[in-house]
């Protein structure tokens, strides 16, 4: 009964309680060693509630300073009930050892009688009244443990006295033998059959009690007592080996545990806190230690010696770590109001923004209000994400709408593009007609070219090509029909060189324009989630290099 519920695992503390409650008003026999396992149960669970509370205290922001252990009703009723037990196995104790003693005086007086029977004259009716006093003997319970082997000395050596010295009737002492010889030989058979019990404890227990009976039982034949000894003495041997065997495996099973939960001590104290800088990083080593933890309860005992000294170790380790992890927090929450309040200027920022219709602008101080908001430190993950949400969408809100009015306008763009071929065809005929190729002709057309607005994107170089191999072939064409002329040659070259500058300056401004579109549509494709890093790369480049070329123009200009 010791054994098992000394291996019984308790989840609750209720169940722990229902045990003891059951053990202070029942009839069991209560022994020391549940009651250690009882109370170690307990307050293993106890502690475990109060942790998990305070973890939970401090997970949701709680103050590690203000924290107050709240008491457990449960205790103070586990405490009564275990003093309730405590006075009953002292009155049990008290009672047993009165008892022990009056059944010492008792089998004191038997052996005087058995004594004093050996003198009898009355062979027959002495051999009566010895079998009566070695039942009454028999049915005597336990005496104090040190007078036991000396009781039992005097007790067997009366006996022997009487039945060797005495002359008893040969055939009742040959009978009583051979009905010992039994006796003897059947708990011999039953210590043999214990030897192949799986419950190694148990075997032990049930062999302690074919001992008492093996003592109780009277002599066998003079020739046989050696024999019938040496088999119950070799049946016990081979119980009491697997018994220690048992307890030995069990010690070295402790031993190992030992080891392990000594290794694991290190292993907690050995995560650093010092590098730690992010709740992030808090929580990854926070979960190696509770993943520790939980290999720690998997580990069984270790000796008991060394059990409450490594549990404590094992606990200092972890409460450092946790302790520290707690004053982390604190100071992080310190900064969380600040932290809230930039990042809701920032979304009335942006929310006062979204409606705006300048694009270019707006779409500077989007960006700009979209850097500050990374140098923003962190705040509380509920309120973080609503107000994430909340400008995320102001900013959407207003690069969605620049997008559909940039949509709205490649459909003129398309228009546009139409009507500049159309221009340029325009150049290309005045190149082919001498008297209509003038300078006048060509600058008109160079304004209406300069009127229509922006064409699509990727049509710009091939026009712009177009463009300008016109407006070359219809200046050059012109300046043949000024040299054809030779009074007007100084007013022909003053032409050529104010063509050239007009021509040079249109570049200019439509690279100008190009560089505007290319930079608004860089900060547009920034703002946007769906866009890849290589497009944006290839816009920047493009960017580089139309600044160079008007720089370039305007060196020129």
């Amino acid at each position: 009964m010791e054994d098992s519920q000394e291996k019984h695992i308790y989840a609750t503390k209720e169940e722990v309680l229902d045990r003891v409650k059951e053990l202070a008003h029942g009839e069991e026999e209560i022994t020391k060693a549940e009651l250690d396992h009882l109370k170690t149960a307990f307050y293993f669970l106890l502690n475990q509630e109060r942790e998990a509370a305070q973890k939970e205290y401090l997970d949701n922001g709680g103050d590690a300073a203000a924290y107050v252990l709240e008491q457990d009703p449960k205790e103070e009723e586990f405490k009564a009930e275990m003093a309730l037990i405590k006075d009953k196995r002292q009155q049990l104790f008290k009672q047993r050892e009165e008892e022990k003693q009056a059944n010492l005086k008792r089998k004191q007086e038997i052996i005087e009688r058995i004594k004093a029977l050996t003198a009898s004259e009355d062979i027959h009716e002495a051999y009566k009244e010895v079998k009566a006093l070695q039942d009454e003997w028999h049915e005597i319970k336990s005496v104090p443990p040190e007078n036991a082997a000396e009781l039992w000395n005097n007790y067997k050596l009366c006996l022997e006295q009487f039945y060797d010295l005495l002359k008893l009737n040969f055939e009742a002492r040959e009978y009583d033998f051979k009905k010992n010889l039994e006796a003897k030989t059947a708990l011999c058979e039953a210590a043999e059959k214990l030897g192949a019990e799986e419950d190694v404890v148990s075997a032990f227990h049930s062999l302690q009690e074919l001992h008492n009976q093996f003592r109780e039982i009277g002599p066998v034949a003079k020739e046989l007592r050696e024999e019938i000894w040496q088999r119950f003495k070799a049946a016990s041997t081979v119980i009491n080996k697997r018994h220690a065997d048992h307890f030995d495996g069990i010690r070295k099973q402790e031993e190992e545990n030992l080891e392990k939960k000594a290794a694991l001590c290190e292993k907690v104290e050995m995560i650093g806190t010092e590098g730690l800088k992010t709740s992030a990083d808090w929580e990854a080593k926070s979960k190696e230690i509770i993943d520790i933890q939980a290999e720690w309860k998997k580990i069984g005992f270790a000796p008991k010696s060394m059990n409450v000294k490594i549990f404590e170790r094992f606990r200092a380790a972890c409460d450092q770590f946790f302790t520290a992890k707690n004053e982390f927090f604190v100071k992080l929450k310190e900064g969380f109001q600040e932290n809230i309040a930039k990042k809701e200027e920032l979304v009335k920022a942006a929310q006062a923004l979204q409606d705006s219709t300048e694009w270019k602008a707006t779409a500077d101080k989007m960006m700009e209000l979209q850097k500050e908001w990374k140098t923003v430190g962190m705040v509380p993950r509920k309120i973080g994400d609503q107000l994430w949400n909340d400008f995320l969408a102001a900013c959407n809100k207003f690069f969605e709408a620049r997008n559909a009015a940039m949509a709205d306008s490649r459909s003129e763009q398309h228009d546009n593009l139409k009507k500049k071929k159309e221009v340029v065809e325009k150049i290309k005929a005045l190149a082919e007609n001498d008297e209509e190729c003038t300078q006048e002709a060509i600058k008109a057309l160079q304004d209406e070219f300069a009127a229509i607005g922006h064409v699509p994107f990727k049509d710009k170089d091939k026009l712009y090509a177009a463009y300008r191999e016109a407006l070359d072939e219809a200046y050059g064409k012109m300046r043949k029909v000024r040299r054809s002329q030779q009074p007007k040659a100084n007013g022909q070259q003053s032409d050529r060189r104010g063509g050239s500058a007009v021509s040079a300056q249109k570049l200019y401004n439509d690279k100008k324009e190009e560089l505007a579109t290319y930079e608004n549509n860089l900060l547009f494709l920034t703002a946007s989630s769906n866009k890849g890093n290589s497009l944006i790369d290839q816009m920047k480049q493009k960017v580089e290099r139309l600044r160079k070329e008007l720089e370039e123009l305007k060196e020129n200009l």
